[in-house]
C-alpha cells in the first residue's frame, strides 16, 4: 500500500503536500484538550499496533505492497482527527527507518490511508451499526483497507497522464489504471478480510475494558 519514493511526478505529491498540510493543522487543533492521562496509553498501544501491521509487507503486482492497516483500529476508537494524526506519525517513522513508503509520497500515504481510510471506517460504522457490531466493525475495517487502496491505485495509475515525455513515454510510475486498479484492489479486498476479522477481535477486547468507541 505504501507508496515509495519516484513513484509519484511533483504534480501530484506537491497539491497533496499542500492539502496534507491543511488536514494536519485540522489534526492538531484541540490535540492538547483531546488527549489526557487515559486516551494517551491507549492511542500509544493501538497506534504501535497499526504500526507493527504496517510492516508486514508482501509485494503485489503493480508497483506497490500490501498489507493490513489498522486504520480502522484508530479511528473506531479515537475518531477521524486523532487516527489521522496517529496513522501520520506511523507513515512517517516506517519511511524513515524502514523505507516503508517514501517521503515524497508521504502526504499522499497519509491522505489515502490516514484521511480517507479512517472516515471511510467511520462512515461504514455509522451505516452499519444497526447490524451489530461483529458487521459493522469489521465492514467498516474492510471498507477502510479497500477504499485506501482505491485512492492509492487511482494516483498511481494517473501518473502516465500527469507527467511523461513529448513521445508519450511516463515519466515516474508507468502503468495506467488498466494496470493498477485490478492490482491493487483484488489483493486489498482479500487483505481487507483478514483486517475485518482481526479488527473485530482486537475491538471485542477494547469493550469487554470499557474502552468507549467513537
Amino acid at each position: 500500500m505504501h507508496i515509495p519514493d519516484g513513484f509519484l511526478s511533483p504534480q501530484t505529491y506537491l497539491p497533496a503536500y499542500a492539502v496534507a498540510a491543511v488536514a494536519w493543522a485540522w489534526a492538531a487543533k484541540g490535540l492538547r484538550e483531546t488527549l489526557d492521562e487515559t486516551t494517551v496509553p491507549r492511542l500509544a498501544m493501538l497506534t504501535a499496533l497499526a504500526y507493527g501491521l504496517g510492516l508486514v509487507m508482501v509485494p503485489i503486482p503493480g508497483g506497490t505492497s500490501g498489507h493490513a492497516l489498522g486504520i480502522a483500529l484508530l479511528a473506531l476508537v479515537f475518531g477521524v482527527r486523532l487516527a489521522f494524526a496517529a496513522y501520520s506519525l506511523v507513515l512517517l517513522l516506517q519511511s524513515l527507518f524502514f523505507g516503508a513508503g517514501g517521503i515524497t509520497a508521504l502526504a499522499v500515504n497519509a491522505l489515502a490511508i490516514g484521511l480517507v481510510g479512517a472516515a471511510a471506517a467511520v462512515a461504514t460504522r455509522k451505516l452499519l451499526k444497526g447490524l451489530g457490531d461483529t458487521v459493522s466493525i469489521g465492514a467498516a475495517a474492510w471498507v477502510s483497507v479497500v477504499v485506501s487502496g482505491l485512492v492509492v491505485a487511482v494516483v498511481l495509475g494517473i501518473q502516465p497522464i500527469i507527467a511523461h515525455r513529448p513521445d508519450g513515454t511516463p515519466l515516474f510510475f508507468p502503468f495506467g489504471l488498466a494496470v493498477t486498479l485490478p492490482a491493487v484492489l483484488i489483493p486489498h479486498a482479500i487483505i481487507g478480510v483478514g483486517e475485518a476479522v482481526l479488527t473485530v477481535l482486537i475491538l471485542r477486547y477494547v469493550k469487554a475494558r470499557k474502552w468507549a468507541l467513537a
